[in-house]
């Protein structure tokens, strides 16, 4: 790279607008959408659909709600011809769905455009030729008069060739293709002049399209230059004012939306931003964050999962796992802080029943794009306390007391730090449940019987120790107390419990309960026992045996032994 790369480059100028309008505004309402992942998209593939293919994308497009859809440029090639040809010949456009095709200013590619068009109901012809000096100075060697004549006759031709099919009812649209570098009068003289021979009106509507054909400046002066021609065209009342924003600097979404914020009312794009180079703008993303706001799209992306896999398998090009949205991974948080504020906000959402979506770190709904809540918080070494016991509260419904959740995290913790990978949800669970005793309990309770009087609890029950069985007495001024002074008495383990709690997996009157105890031995040392069970007193006494099985002698506690290889990692 340069050191001094202004001896190379140079910037592009602004606009002059200092009474700009839209900085002030909001977008309140979805704009027209176009789809152009047929025409634009598919021209930019390295191997382009073949019929198969595009076919299952326009199912695809009709299912998500386009209404207008830029199917082709029939001249570009035969495949492309066909297409259109199928689609008008095998009744495939919906009554309300208007197909668009694409031609350059010259007259044998406009007169093979109507002959792939002829017996469309509803069609709208896109003309477009190049208007900026970069392109009438290297490119065509044409002066600004020579450039506007040429888009004056394919205009015409266009007009005439409608006239004579009166059958279809036909849009227009003209777009001076490199608008964005185009100087702002220019591009008003040469739309004028196309308009003058189209005469827009409520019979013959006219889209005036004004792309972004390679971004060479920051968003807010593509607003500028929008909001600028939608000020002085003559015939702003009478026209659609469309925008094509391409991804050049990476900011083709922020174009669009500052765009629209200038007065267009039309976006054309394609799904995930596929395109030349680094894409057309975005519609899915655009659709969401409107949708994000609070405004209908109009479009229907309630199950984002199929979205993504016809438009890979199409495109036969992948969808980023960080990609707005759609990405594997955008609902998902593996940092400790965030996995807390995410599970505090569901759970604050639940207790208060809200209605209004207010979610830490989640601008939407996962489900209601289709996602589930699974994929919300997964569990590696950069996970806290609230990841693992996320992932135990939606799979199993356990709420994990403030201390146990810290408790269990270290040791999610060393696993993490020793394979170095995700946790996966089944290991996160085996996990927990051999470290606390869920499974494979080292004191099992077999049977307990107690009595209980005024001031006095007494405690029969007989325990499962190492194949064997054994029988425990103890009595104080609860079942757990004299749980606890039984274990004194027939193992010798002095203990106090310094936690308890206790909740029910379900609503109904014959859910499980689970318990959770926490001990503390003589010298301090505290564990943790858990054990669920369709009785409360037996879940109790079981979490207790569970977490006095921590201070029984080597020789008879069962080790925990923590998960295998191929269920840790994802």
């Amino acid at each position: 790279m340069l050191t001094q790369p202004k001896e190379k480059y140079r910037a592009f100028p602004v606009i002059a607008l200092p009474d700009r309008q839209w900085p002030d505004r909001q977008l309140t309402k979805a704009p027209r959408w176009l789809s152009t992942d047929l025409r634009d998209g598919n021209q930019a593939l390295a191997e382009p659909m073949d019929a198969e293919r595009k076919l299952a994308f326009w199912d695809l497009l009709l299912a998500c709600g386009f209404k207008e859809i830029e199917v082709a440029f029939p001249a570009a090639s035969q495949t492309d011809f066909q297409f259109v040809r199928d689609l008008i010949e095998q009744r495939r456009i919906p009554e309300a769905v208007t197909i668009q095709v694409l031609t350059q200013a010259r007259e044998a590619l406009i007169a093979r455009t109507f002959e792939a068009l002829q017996g469309a109901p509803r069609a709208i012809l896109h003309l477009y030729n190049a208007t900026a000096p970069l392109f009438r100075e290297r490119v065509f060697g044409q002066s600004q008069a020579e450039i506007v004549a040429l888009a004056c006759a394919g205009a015409r031709q266009i007009r005439d060739g409608c006239d004579a099919r009166p059958e279809t009812h036909w849009t227009f649209e003209y777009s001076p293709e490199t608008f964005c570098f185009t100087e702002p009068e220019f591009a008003l003289t040469i739309c004028e002049a196309v308009a003058d021979i189209w005469q827009p009106c409520a019979a013959r509507p006219m889209i005036v399209n004004l792309p972004a054909t390679v971004e060479v400046n920051t968003p807010n002066v593509y607003a500028d230059q929008i909001e600028y021609f939608c000020r002085h065209f003559s015939r702003r009342d009478a026209v659609c004012i469309s925008v094509h924003p391409h991804n050049d600097r990476g900011t083709g979404t922020a174009c669009a939306e500052l765009a629209l914020l200038a007065g267009a009312d039309r976006v054309e794009g394609c799904l995930f931003g596929n395109g030349e180079r680094t894409g057309n703008v975005d519609i899915v993303t655009l659709a969401l964050n409107l949708y994000s706001q609070g405004i209908a799209p109009h479009l229907d992306f309630s199950d984002i999962n199929k979205v993504t896999e016809v438009v890979t398998r199409c495109n036969q090009l992948p969808v980023h796992p960080r990609h707005p949205y759609a990405g594997e991974l955008v609902f998902t948080a593996f940092s400790g802080s965030h996995q807390d504020a995410i599970r505090k906000g569901f759970a604050l959402r639940q207790q208060r029943q809200e209605t209004i979506w207010q979610m830490p770190y989640l601008t939407i709904d996962p489900a209601d794009i289709g996602c589930s809540y699974e994929a919300v918080i997964r569990v590696n070494s950069q996970s806290g306390k609230s990841g693992a016991a996320w992932l135990l509260e939606q799979n199993h419904g356990l709420t994990l007391p403030r201390a146990l959740m810290q408790d269990f995290s270290q040791r999610v913790q060393q696993e993490t730090d020793l394979h170095g990978k995700e946790m996966t949800q089944r290991a996160i669970w085996r996990c927990f449940c051999l470290h606390y005793g869920v499974e494979q309990a080292t004191l099992t309770l077999l049977e307990a019987e107690s009595r209980s009087d005024v001031d006095m609890t007494r405690l029969e029950a007989n325990l499962g120790i190492n194949g064997g069985s054994r029988r425990l007495r103890g009595s104080g001024n609860g079942l757990l107390s004299a749980a606890v002074d039984a274990l004194r008495r027939a193992l010798g383990l002095e203990l106090t419990i310094a936690d308890y709690h206790e909740h029910t997996l379900g609503k109904r009157s014959d859910s499980r309960s689970v318990a959770y105890v926490c001990c503390l031995n003589s010298q301090g040392e505290r564990a943790w026992g858990v054990s669920i069970d369709s009785d409360i007193a037996r879940a109790s006494l079981q979490a207790l045996l569970n977490a006095a099985t921590a201070f029984l002698p080597e020789e008879n506690r069962r080790q925990a032994q923590p998960p295998a290889g191929d269920e840790t990692s994802r």
